[in-house]
Parts: structure tokens; sequence; C-alpha cells
């Protein structure tokens, strides 16, 4: 596996419903982040650095993260083996090349589990350009299936009858994970969550970043956060992984947009209490593109209306 081997904004602030707009909020004690690695990612603040750097969970789970040096979004993508497949959930940004490190991973898990070939489903979190443009490098792959990026594929793909109200079993052989739609940053946006580890992988509705809602689908948000407030409720999640890291350690401090370093990086991993902090937050009225709501670990930030 390869190895471990700026800017920043402030606005004036507005006290509401318990949190600020436009400047950080230093709340009471807040809830402990997990630990889940071991090593510090990549962000662009040691010189050279690989193209991508991968961190193992357990021997079947491994989270890889594209080089800031390739692509300013820096995003996260996860590879999940079972015993009869492997779900790769986003192919990353332009400029990565993920496809070789995802075939160096298989390689050494079969090599390790005595095994010749397993089946690989490419799927997203959600359909925008940073998590889709490695799509192409894996469609002439064997053995290979590309999920398509419209809500309607990806409810097709897992056998969502009932998108987005419906909560899918996808088993990848003696690892049943749950797949949940999540509309509302983007319509086909899904989040799965892993019993074995207890992590839910959360795509960019949910990470220590820039929360970005388009005003037209703030209520599409709202009800998908509000199913996974009830999701999280019935099942324990040790740790949430998003598709991205935009926070600092500096509680409410972000990154400017298109940072080429991240010094001083907030973990990846957020405590399930975000979820609880999330939904409490979209209850304010959000439908001011100028006026972001921001949080300790993440800024809930309107956006001007999207197509989807």
């Amino acid at each position: 596996m390869a190895g471990l081997k700026p800017l920043i904004r402030l606005v004036p602030a507005t006290l509401l419903a318990g949190c600020l707009i436009g400047t950080p909020l230093v709340a009471a004690p807040a809830e402990p982040l997990p630990r889940l690695f071991a090593e510090r990612w990549i962000d662009g603040t040691q010189g050279a650095e690989p193209s991508a750097q991968v961190q193992a969970l357990d021997a079947d789970t491994f989270v890889i993260r594209q080089s800031i040096a390739t692509n300013f979004e820096a995003p996260f993508l996860y590879l999940l083996f079972g015993r009869d497949r492997v779900l790769l959930i986003d192919s990353g940004a332009e400029g990565g090349k993920i496809r070789p490190v995802v075939d160096g991973i298989i390689a050494d898990w079969l090599a390790a589990n005595k095994r010749q070939t397993i089946p690989l489903i490419v799927a997203h979190s959600h359909s925008h350009g940073d998590h889709v443009a490695g799509d192409a490098a894996f469609r002439d792959r064997p053995d290979t299936v590309v999920v398509g990026l419209k809500a309607a594929d990806v409810a097709s793909f897992f056998g969502i009858g009932n998108w987005p109200e419906q909560i899918a079993t996808f088993d990848l052989g003696g690892r049943a994970l749950r797949i949940l739609p999540t509309p509302g940053h983007q319509a086909a946006a899904i989040m799965v969550y892993d019993p074995r580890l207890k992590i839910l992988l959360s795509g960019d509705t949910l990470y220590p970043g820039r929360l970005y809602i388009p005003v037209n689908f703030l209520d599409d948000n709202r009800a998908s956060i509000d199913r996974l407030a009830a999701f999280a409720k019935r099942h324990p999640i040790r740790a949430v992984l998003g598709a991205h890291i935009e926070m600092t350690r500096t509680p409410g401090r972000d990154y400017g947009h298109e940072a080429l370093t991240h010094p001083d990086e907030h973990p990846l991993e957020l405590p399930a209490g975000t979820i609880a902090e999330l939904r409490t937050g979209l209850k304010a009225r959000l439908d001011n593109p100028d006026q972001p709501q921001v949080h300790n670990r993440f800024i809930i930030t309107p956006v001007p209306p999207r197509a989807e």
C-alpha cells in the first residue's frame, strides 16, 4: 500500500438558533472524535507526495485519498470486500489515477485470500464530477460493473423500489451493507452503512467541510437527514466518514476554496452526534446563499438552485 509519504476565511457573525451564521461557534465540550487511522493523511504540506494514499480499516476495508496535488478536491474513496464481490464507492476527481491503486489493492487481497478473481462494482456517493471522473478507466475492466449516475440508475441497481424512502440491503457476501438514499446535496446521493465496522460512509452530505445544499433542494435534504437521524437511533455508528476534508482543527475554520495545502487539517472521521447537529441546523432558515451556517466541524452552505 502507498505509505504516508493557506487560505482561511471568516465572515461577519449573526447568532441564530444555537449556532452562528458566518463565524465559528465555539460550543460547549463536544463529543470526542473517534480514532480510526494510524497515519496522517497526505495534505499538500509535505512536499512531494504520492498521487493517492491508502489506509486500511481492516483486512477487507480500505480508504483511499486522492492527492490534493492532482486535484484541489482531494476526495476520499472507499473499497469494501465481501466473499463474493467488492464495492468501490466513488472513482475520484479529474487528474486522479485511481484504477491502478484499486487494482493493486484487489491484487493484494486476492493473494492474501488465495483467490483468482472477484467481481468489482463501482458505485458513487453522488454524481458530481469530482466523484465520478475516474469511471471511464473502469469501464473496460473485466468483471466490473459501473453503476449509472441518475437516481433511477442507483435505485435500480441496489433494488430500491421506493426512492428515497426505502433503505436497501446490498450483500457483498457475508457483509450486508445498508444503502440509504440521501438526495439533497445531489439527486442521486446515497450513504452506505457497514454494520461490521459500524461506519457510515456519508459522501458530500456530511463531512468536515462545507455542506453545499442547493436552495431548491433544501426540503429534500432535510427529509434525508430526518430519515438518517431515525436510522442512527437504531444502528450503532462508530464514525461518520465523508468524501472530503475542508475544515481545520480550529473550530469553525475552513480552508479557502481551491486551497492547495491543508495545514492543521481536521480528522476525516466525525462522531455520530454530528448527524443530530446537522439535523438541528437544517431546521433554520437557509434560503440565502450568502449566509453560511458555521458549526465547529462543518458549515451548512446554501447555494443557488441547481438542476439536480
